[in-house]
């Protein structure tokens, strides 16, 4: 088939030859989601994909597509045979132009739920710019192919509307950070991406050296430490849109490389960089989703998290809190809950004898409304959660008889019938309701295991609301953490947060009581942001280095930069790294970050789309001065 549009000739799909001349005379006036009304009686040229094709009496209609909308494009029966067969050529995804009049749609036949749905265009040229194969999954407002078949072919997963808006939604979303943090007189400065080796928590992915056989780079973690050294160079409000890699496990929705809004500010205080955060977010929100978040977000501990709702990344848009059930346990006749209570009391006074400050152990109870009337196998589904956790004894008991007279039954109810009235007050409970109870030895487990209860609970009660947004500032961290098999002390964030002030007594005589100027911001049950005030002084460096470990020695090839410019009028400085992944991803009302990010890696760190990680040459490999060894070879 010959198509001849003036002195262009178009053999079958187009050609290359002529594709320049295509592009000056065809390129396009509007895009897909311009039209309206108004427009009717214009001709326009239209360049996008074909979305969908039907045919009805002899008419042909084309859904065009681009990532502006979609346009109804119409060839009548009147149209010439060359172009109508063209048209019959036609199917999804092939690339086309389109030149046409745009004219009101009949009454009956108009789409509301089109921005363009009041008009159409009439084709009277049609080009076809790039034919398109068989398409491995339908493309449409949301995939329904599998993970693997999406980021194979991701290309075509990007052109789905779902994908189109959430990646828009990324770039307002940036957009509105640096809008925002200009107007407050922070700099935008870049950070280097190989950077030294320093232990961080997570496995460096390294970059060997050409130049200097031997020696290699690392990519940033976090920009951490060059971010201190900016606030040591005197530009006091710093920020970045910072990628960042950690070469960790395979594991929940983790990513090898992920961006975070990294933030630093000098001769400020925890409630200023809070602040700053809270007017950050409520802008963003504003400026791109129209929605108005209070001034101030809630505020609470972590040891308040841990024990009402058993993380410290709790949920607020719905309540459920964990409840202390120690009291009914040690009054009652069921003895795996006292030997669990009995048992971390004997725990918590050896650890008291090596200066280890410790809680003991927990019973805590968690009440799930209308529980009473979940099965056997919805229970043991709660319990598997909670098993997770690794709790000792995991207990449940149903709420029945009447408001003034409650009772309770199934599971360990005989336990403590005596105490049942006392119980369902205490707790809040009422008829129809199930209690979920954990104990462990180890109150931070007992809390853990019912926390994953809770979690699980929300989601199979559609409690988790996505259009809703809780947002909580966890703050009092603990500073250190006990390594229980290596048995010593380590940073529970990181080696650089500053201790409150209190505690500096305190530092090497009792690790485990000393709280960190550390908080983080948890929206919707999710980790949104970590900071800290940071340590300024090299003295008070040298101090939290030997708690944990490590050599003076190592810490000076390590961190010597670092602690050689604190030696230089370091002024006081802190700051805070919200992960623009996971913002996207709440706001767009997603659970995986694989949905807000354009080329993403699998769960195991693969991208099935171009086979990375991949091998490389023999040749590659000696410029660099390394051998690959055989797994197989000891």
């Amino acid at each position: 088939m010959r198509l001849r549009f003036g002195r262009a000739v178009l053999t079958g799909y187009g050609s290359g030859i002529t594709m320049l001349y295509i592009m000056e005379f065809f390129k396009r006036t509007v895009n897909c989601g311009m039209l309206r009304q108004s427009d009717a009686g214009t001709v326009v040229v239209l360049n996008g994909w074909v979305h969908r094709k039907r045919e009805h009496g002899g008419v042909s209609f084309i859904n065009m597509r681009d990532r502006y909308g979609i346009t109804q494009v119409v060839v009548d029966a009147h149209a010439p045979s060359e172009l109508a067969e063209l048209v019959a050529q036609l199917h999804n995804e092939c690339c086309i132009a389109v030149e046409g009049t745009v004219r009101e749609r009949p009454a009956p036949m108009t789409n509301p739920q089109m921005p363009t749905g009041a008009i159409e265009v009439a084709a009277q040229k049609i080009v076809v710019l790039n034919g398109a194969s068989v398409l491995p999954f339908q493309i449409d407002e949301e995939s329904n192919a599998n993970e693997d078949l999406r980021l194979k072919y991701r290309y075509l997963d990007l052109r789905s509307g779902g994908m189109q808006n959430r990646i828009k939604l990324r770039s307002a979303v940036t957009f509105a950070v640096r809008e925002w943090m200009n107007a407050q007189g922070f700099l935008e400065i870049e950070t280097p991406t190989f950077i030294k080796s320093t232990p961080e928590g997570a496995r460096d992915y390294l970059v060997p050296s050409r130049l200097y056989p031997g020696k290699f780079y690392a990519l940033p973690q976090s920009p951490q430490l060059y971010k201190q050294l900016l606030m040591v160079g005197g530009f006091d409000k710093y920020f970045q849109i910072a990628r960042c890699y950690r070469d960790e496990d395979a594991r929940g929705d983790r990513q090898p490389e992920f961006t975070q809004i990294d933030i630093e500010m000098a001769f400020v205080s925890r409630d200023d960089i809070l602040a700053m955060t809270e007017g950050l977010l409520g802008y963003v929100f504003k400026k791109t989703l129209n929605l108005e978040l209070a001034a101030h977000f809630t505020r609470m501990s972590y040891y308040e998290a841990q024990e009402r709702y058993g993380t410290d990344k709790p949920d607020l848009r719905f309540a459920m809190p964990l409840q202390d059930f120690g009291a009914f346990a040690e009054c009652s006749s069921f003895n795996a809950f006292k030997d669990a209570l009995a048992q971390g009391d004997a725990e918590r006074a050896a650890s008291l004898a090596q200066g280890i400050t410790a809680a003991g152990g927990g019973v805590k109870a968690l009440v799930v409304p209308g529980g009473a009337g979940y099965s056997r196998k919805q229970i043991e589904e709660l319990e598997a959660q909670a098993k997770i956790y690794k709790a000792k004894v995991l207990a449940w008991m149903k709420v029945a008889g009447t408001e003034s007279e409650p009772a309770l039954e199934g599971g360990a109810a005989k336990f403590f019938a005596v105490q049942a009235a006392e119980i369902v007050k205490t707790l809040g409970a009422k008829p129809g309701d199930l209690i979920m109870m954990a104990a462990d030895s180890k109150r931070r487990i007992a809390n853990s295991s019912l926390g994953a209860v809770r979690s699980k609970l929300g989601k199979d009660l559609k409690l988790c609301d996505p259009s809703k947004f809780e947002f909580v500032w966890i703050v009092d961290f603990p500073l250190f953490e006990f390594n229980e098999e290596e048995k010593h002390w380590e940073a529970a964030h990181h080696m650089f947060s500053y201790p409150q002030e209190r505690f500096h007594a305190v530092l090497e005589s009792d690790p485990g009581a000393v709280l960190g100027d550390l908080y983080d911001l948890v929206l919707n049950g999710c980790e949104l942001a970590s900071g800290s005030i940071r340590i300024h002084d090299p003295a008070l460096q040298k101090r939290i280095f030997a708690i944990v470990g490590l050599d003076p020695t190592e810490a000076e090839k390590r961190f010597g930069f670092l602690t050689t410019a604190f030696k230089f009028g370091a002024p006081p400085h802190g700051g805070i790294a919200p992960g623009l992944d996971r913002l996207v991803m709440l706001m767009a009302g997603q659970t995986s970050i694989k949905e807000v990010i354009a080329f993403p890696k699998n769960s195991f760190a693969i991208s099935p789309m171009d086979d990375c990680p991949g091998k490389v040459t023999e040749e590659q490999l000696q410029e660099l001065h390394l051998s690959i060894k055989d797994q197989d070879e000891d």
